[in-house]
């Protein structure tokens, strides 16, 4: 068994400013940690991790907080398995979200493809929020240490999004074609 090691870091911060202590929790998660309780957070060992975590327990001692940083392995692979599980939860939450977002997109272009609204203004809006939807795949593929089970489904429904997209493209330029 090939043993993964994990960095641990612990901390307690002041409870005000929020704003502070709610900034951390977001660029933990950010990083695609796990909480494993308040104050816990778990994340693979990399050599960017490490280094992202020290200029966090730079900022905590900056916010009168305390912070430990650990490296740490499970105790078996029963442990193990339970984190990495934890971690591809994450991950296909952030996909499923993906995919709603790509339902949303496909019903903007349906919608404007049975209103005929064969604009280049609509094709520039839509391609924009296609490059998004690229963008926020690209983020989430980032964070998908362990490879979550929606990662396929979330690559099709981009790759579908773009299909859609470009069957819209060339209906926009089919009508400027016709108004010359």
């Amino acid at each position: 068994m090939t043993t993964q090691n994990w960095l641990l870091l612990t901390y307690k911060v002041p409870p005000e400013p929020a704003k502070k202590r709610v900034a951390l929790w977001r660029r933990l998660k950010g990083m695609g940690g796990i909480y494993l309780q308040n104050g816990v957070c778990l994340l693979p060992k990399t050599d960017d991790h490490v280094r992202q975590l020290k200029m966090l327990e730079n900022e905590i001692a900056e916010m009168t907080g305390e912070s430990v940083i650990l490296e740490t392995v499970a105790l078996d692979r029963s442990q193990e398995d339970k984190v990495v599980a934890r971690f591809k939860a994450d991950r296909d939450e952030a996909y499923r979200e993906f995919l709603d977002k790509c339902r949303d997109f496909e019903g903007e272009i349906n919608k404007e493809t049975a209103a005929s609204h064969f604009t280049y203004a609509e094709l520039e809006e839509n391609d924009v929020d296609f490059k998004k939807l690229q963008s926020w795949l690209e983020k989430i593929r980032k964070l998908d240490f362990y490879g979550a089970s929606l990662a396929l489904e979330a690559e099709q429904g981009l790759q579908a999004c773009e299909a859609l997209l470009d069957a819209y493209a060339q209906r926009v330029f089919e009508a400027h074609d016709e108004n010359r």
